[in-house]
């Protein structure tokens, strides 16, 4: 006679831990796709934040399906690892993003001159470009906290006329993809140029303003450059990457 075998039946808790991660990578694509379309206001981050929080409640309930399935041997430890294996990899995102907030001081507007910072054009072209909106001049001492965390932000020295720093300077800033509003070559009565430009984070495509200040110096000329910064009062440190990454890039130009 042969001998029925019964199998555990699944955790439920594994079972929907899994529904729930799958629903998690729909919404926060979703979300993101939002954000990358322009949506870069409430509905956007909205969505965006929904993924992230049903990614955490799939966590939740997969630990709760894992100890279902210790205790009382059911089956589901796939589901389980599957589910969170799907929302760890959505969480790695926030969760650098958490790190560089305890990490990095509370700065959305970071520049190479802390001291004199380069001013933004208010000129038709550039409020039209920025929809009206021109990034605030801060005091001296709120800028306090960028010496002691972005040290490698300083000036970019060159032996070049002012002139031809300004043209190395207007290549760069193309060569990171930016949009270039305007530019003013070197020279009147101050002696100084300057970029205004666009830049777009690469995933979410969030717009922030740069403007570049090539002056004249005796024995060539100074760049400075300003990154701000449109939404939020952290920029999790993306305005000095921004900066560092231009400078590499005249650096690479100069040795050509």
């Amino acid at each position: 006679m042969r001998r029925l075998v019964l199998e555990q039946p699944p955790s439920r808790a594994a079972i929907w831990s899994v529904r729930m991660a799958l629903f998690a990578v729909v919404v926060t694509l979703y979300g993101a796709l939002l954000v990358r379309g322009g949506q870069q206001g409430l509905p956007g981050l909205a969505a965006l934040g929904s993924g992230f929080a049903l990614a955490v409640l799939s966590i939740l309930v997969a630990l709760v399906g894992g100890v279902m399935i210790w205790n009382h041997g059911l089956r589901g430890v796939g589901r389980v690892s599957m589910a969170i294996m799907l929302c760890l990899g959505i969480l790695a995102a926030p969760a650098t993003m958490l790190l560089q907030l305890a990490r990095l001081p509370a700065l959305n507007d970071i520049t190479t001159d802390i001291d004199d910072p380069p001013a933004f054009s208010r000129s038709r072209a550039a409020l039209a470009a920025r929809g009206g909106l021109v990034p605030p001049e801060r005091p001296r001492e709120s800028r306090q906290p960028q010496r002691e965390a972005y040290q490698r932000i300083i000036p970019i020295i060159t032996e070049l006329p002012a002139e031809e720093a300004f043209e190395t300077a207007l290549t760069a800033a193309r060569n990171m993809g930016w949009q270039v509003i305007e530019g003013t070559v070197p020279g009147g009565r101050t002696g100084a140029g300057r970029i205004d430009a666009i830049a777009t984070t690469r995933i979410l495509r969030f717009a922030d303003d740069v403007t570049i200040r090539i002056r004249p110096r005796v024995d060539g000329s100074r760049i400075d450059v300003r990154s701000v910064s449109r939404l939020g009062r952290h920029d999790l440190g993306t305005n000095a990457r921004r900066i560092q990454s231009f400078r590499d890039e005249v650096q690479l130009l100069l040795v050509r």
